[in-house]
């Protein structure tokens, strides 16, 4: 199977604080790798030192052998945080075909169009397309954004708290689709459900990066719901 994501000995510091600190990972093609950790533990610098969008100070990320930079275009991104002007008419149909935009590109073809409708069917609101964007529910948000990260058509989709501020009934809808999603997947998450949804690596990020690979087939549910400090024993058990 192919690698895809290949991490060495990534350190990065803010001022004299180490955010992260020898962090390895290797990533092949289909993972679908849950990122948990507490706040301020280096989930989301990471995600962005993988899209190159912070400066790597130490060590080395290689994305199919290529800079993070240079592989960017092979990326689908969903940030944690998007701001929307909501009094900006953009249209459903719009923000999706943002996905398919590239550097010196200046028009749409009618591929591109075709991409971004199939992207929105297969997340479900194909008939929202020409709703305004701020019309839309949290959870029709998400998917609308979902549909953009697969305009670009991504043989990776990074996704930093896809299910935050979504109702319970929404997250099902999102863990739903993402697995049935073919491409690797690198998911950062506070809901520990994540871990029930399909992935099948799990790392904890703590300034350090810790693999719990094994860590899905140990945790029981019982009646739908699992103990979070058994959960936390654990991870500290396999950090130790």
């Amino acid at each position: 199977m192919q690698k895809q994501i290949e991490v060495r000995n990534l350190t990065f510091s803010y001022g004299k604080g180490t955010i992260l600190e020898d962090i390895n990972l290797d990533l092949y093609e289909g993972d679908y790798l849950a990122l948990i950790g507490p706040n301020g533990g280096g989930k989301t610098t990471f995600l962005k030192l993988l899209l190159g969008l912070r400066e790597i100070q130490k060590g080395e990320i290689k994305i199919f052998g290529k800079d993070p930079k240079e592989a960017r275009g092979e990326i689908g991104y969903l940030p944690q945080y998007i701001n929307f002007n909501m009094d900006m008419p953009i249209n459903v149909d719009e923000v999706v075909l943002q996905g398919r935009l590239r550097k010196g590109k200046l028009f749409y073809t009618k591929a591109d169009r075709k991409i971004a409708k199939a992207s929105l069917d297969r997340m479900g609101v194909a008939h929202l397309a020409d709703r305004k964007i701020s019309q839309l529910s949290g959870g029709q948000r998400q998917r609308v954004l979902l549909a953009r990260a697969l305009a670009k058509e991504p043989k990776i989709i990074i996704l930093d708290e896809p299910t935050a501020s979504i109702d319970l009934e929404g997250q099902k809808e999102i863990y739903a689709l993402l697995k049935a999603l073919p491409q690797t997947k690198i998911v950062v998450s506070h809901d520990i459900n994540i871990l029930f949804e399909g992935v099948n690596r799990v790392a904890h990020i703590q300034k350090r990066l810790h693999m719990h690979d094994g860590l899905v087939q140990k945790i029981k549910r019982d009646e739908g719901h699992f103990c979070e400090m058994e959960l936390l024993e654990m991870i500290r058990g396999d950090d130790a």
